[in-house]
C-alpha cells in the first residue's frame, strides 16, 4: 500500500512539474519571471512603466527602489540608467546627466548596450558624462 501512495505522490510531482512550463508563459511568448527580492520587483516594475509609457509612474517607482536600503548597487545603476532615458526624452538634459553621472559614481565600469549607446538622444549624453567621469 505504501508504494502505490508513492508512486501515486511521484507520478502527481511529474505532472505539476511538467505542467509548469506552459503555466510559466505569458499568452504574448514572454516567460514569466519570479523575483528573488522585493527591490528585484520594484525594478522590473519600474522599467514594464518605462516601457509602458507611465514615466510617472516609473520615476516614482525607480526612486524608491534608488533610496531602498536594501537594493543592490547593480540595481540601483540600473534604475539611474532608466531615469537618466526618461530625463533626455523629456528634454531635461541637466536631469539626465546627473542620473548617468550617478550611475558612474556607483559603478564606474557601467557602459550602455551597443543600442542604447546609439540612441540619438541620450547616447551623446552618457557619452560626454563618461569622458568626464574617467
Amino acid at each position: 500500500m505504501d508504494s502505490s501512495k508513492n508512486i501515486f505522490l511521484v507520478c502527481w510531482c511529474v505532472l505539476v512539474l511538467g505542467g509548469c512550463s506552459t503555466v510559466l508563459s505569458c499568452d504574448d511568448g514572454r516567460d514569466v519571471r519570479w523575483f528573488s527580492s522585493p527591490t528585484e520587483h520594484m525594478l522590473n516594475n519600474g522599467i514594464k512603466s518605462y516601457e509602458d509609457g507611465n514615466y510617472a509612474v516609473s520615476m516614482t517607482t525607480l526612486q524608491e527602489l534608488i533610496d531602498n536600503k536594501e537594493a543592490a548597487n547593480s540595481q540601483r545603476v540600473e534604475a539611474y540608467k532608466y531615469m537618466a532615458f526618461m530625463h533626455c526624452l523629456s528634454a531635461r538634459e541637466k536631469m539626465c546627466r546627473d542620473s548617468f553621472k550617478k550611475a558612474l559614481e556607483i559603478d564606474v565600469g557601467f557602459n550602455l548596450s551597443p543600442a542604447e549607446a546609439g540612441h540619438p538622444v541620450w547616447g551623446p549624453v552618457f557619452n560626454s558624462v563618461k569622458k568626464t567621469a574617467k
